[in-house]
């Protein structure tokens, strides 16, 4: 090694002081520029440092000023595309009919997962999050049907409610028989024990079962029909079957004519869009009872 540097008789510059072969080593001074772009680089690299996450601690790491992440970003992309495509699904639901909707295995996936997530946050309040109704509450998992259960007639019946403020609203009420004097008090005891019998239920077997049938024929026959069945025009329910709305003892059944019944379904037009409603109605169909 040479203890001092020499100059180089081909060049201005200073040499190492090794020689190999007659070769000599240059000892230039490196370029400017170059230098600059070093301490640039080394000036970026602790800004990077502060400003995004970069060290690795025990059990996390430093997140920067910034707080970016990758991973948010990915996730905010990923969410993006579902939104948009979740988007074009929603406008399909509702322009498609319900036989285009029911041919198409993803639109109907989709259907039937909105309305089973739009039923659990808006009906399962009172028809239960199984369906199966409770006292003033309809089943829906049954072929009874107060209003219809063909698709059309389940989307109108949540679209517009019963007995609301719409114009298209389901009307019909259960007179209060008892309440408004239109019945006398054995007059509403003798009809309520023809209405058990026409169920098959136990009824009392003292009081005249065709005095019962008479003041049905007049009073209850217009809208429950002759033989109890029920008219869905009018949203009165079939009295043969063993579906009670209102419970099927005797002091059930004569409170139901005593006072009348009044059940109330919202209108879910203006609070859910076309497509949430029409998912509702195809969900609601698929429990078991639709027609």
């Amino acid at each position: 090694m040479a203890e001092s540097a020499l100059k180089s008789p081909e060049s201005s510059g200073e040499t190492t002081g090794h020689e190999w072969d007659g070769i000599r080593e240059l000892n230039n001074p490196l370029p400017r520029w170059w230098l600059y772009t070093l301490y640039a680089t080394i000036v970026w690299s602790f800004a990077y440092w502060v400003v995004y996450p970069a060290w690795p601690l025990l059990t996390s790491y430093t997140t920067g000023l910034f707080g970016y992440s990758q991973r948010e970003v990915v996730l905010e992309e990923v969410a993006r595309v579902r939104e948009a495509r979740a988007a074009r699904g929603q406008a399909q639901l509702a322009s498609a009919s319900f036989e285009d909707i029911r041919s198409d295995p993803n639109l109907l996936n989709l259907a039937l997962a909105t309305g089973k997530a739009a039923f659990g946050d808006n009906c399962a309040g009172c028809h239960g999050v199984s369906a199966t109704g409770r006292t003033g509450y309809p089943s829906l998992q049954d072929d009874e049907w107060l209003w219809g259960g063909t698709l059309p007639e389940i989307e109108r019946t949540i679209r517009f409610g019963a007995r609301t403020s719409h114009p298209e609203s389901r009307a019909g009420d259960m007179m209060a028989f008892g309440r408004d004097g239109i019945l006398k008090r054995d007059e509403i005891r003798s009809v309520a024990n023809y209405v058990l019998s026409l169920s098959g239920k136990a009824y009392d077997p003292k009081l005249d079962l065709a005095r019962g049938g008479e003041i049905f024929a007049q009073n209850c026959a217009a809208c429950h029909g002759d033989t109890g069945r029920g008219k869905q025009e009018v949203g009165a329910p079939d009295l043969t079957d063993a579906i009670w709305l209102y419970g099927s003892s005797p002091e059930q059944v004569i409170a139901t004519i005593t006072n009348g019944r009044k059940g109330v379904m919202p209108a879910w037009e203006g609070r859910l869009d076309d497509a949430t409603i029409r998912s509702l109605a195809l969900y609601v169909h698929g429990l078991g009872g639709g027609r």
